[in-house]
């Protein structure tokens, strides 16, 4: 709850990621509350006069899983409309402004979105969606400790440049700040993956 407020703030990649993970452990945890506050909230909780906010924020997001039919698959509303959002920056700075840098990262990337989008079987999926997919194929990796390759890691690290570049103009896009995105597209960005997403 605390992380998700604070992530969406400042890393807006990492909180769609950090939702996903939510979503994974609602259902490993079969839309239990009680099972996800002695599992996952208890063993976890700061200040215990946080639990009645954290019983709060997990039941709100069982009802509105349930709700959408998200039991199996698919994604939180919210999670959906940051995906829309980050749709329209990548449009943007890809076909209107023609950011040569971006253009660049996205070409650097390319063959490895397709590959990536065909052995997910996310033919259907854009670009931006594909990115963030597999930002969190390379958390669950880290999560259960299995070995990444040179090869996955290198096409992984491309994806994931030209996602820290978006997630940097998205942020300056909130704050009204549009205007400076094209002076500072040069700089090397780097988006801050430690393999894991802290859940308090």
């Amino acid at each position: 709850m605390l992380v998700a407020q604070k992530k969406q703030q400042e890393n807006i990649a990492e909180y769609v990621l950090y939702l996903f993970q939510i979503e994974d452990i609602v259902r490993s945890l079969n839309f239990d509350i009680e099972q996800i506050m002695e599992a996952v909230v208890k063993p976890n909780l700061p200040d215990s006069s946080f639990e009645g906010q954290y019983r709060s924020w997990y039941a709100d997001i069982i009802k509105e899983m349930k709700r959408s039919g998200l039991e199996k698959k698919g994604h939180l509303d919210r999670v959906m409309e940051v995906m829309k959002e980050l749709l329209f920056l990548h449009n943007t700075l890809f076909a209107i402004q023609g950011e040569s840098k971006y253009k660049q990262l996205c070409a650097n990337s390319s063959s490895f979105v397709a590959e990536f989008r065909e052995k997910a079987s996310m033919k259907n999926q854009h670009d931006v969606e594909i990115l963030i997919h597999a930002m969190h194929m390379k958390l669950q990796f880290r999560l259960r400790k299995k070995e990444i390759t040179q090869e996955t890691e290198e096409a992984l690290d491309a994806m994931r440049i030209q996602l820290a570049f978006l997630v940097r103009e998205y942020h300056k896009m909130k704050s009204g700040d549009y205007s400076s995105m094209q002076s500072e597209g040069n700089r090397e960005i780097r988006l801050r993956f430690s393999g894991h997403l802290p859940l308090f």
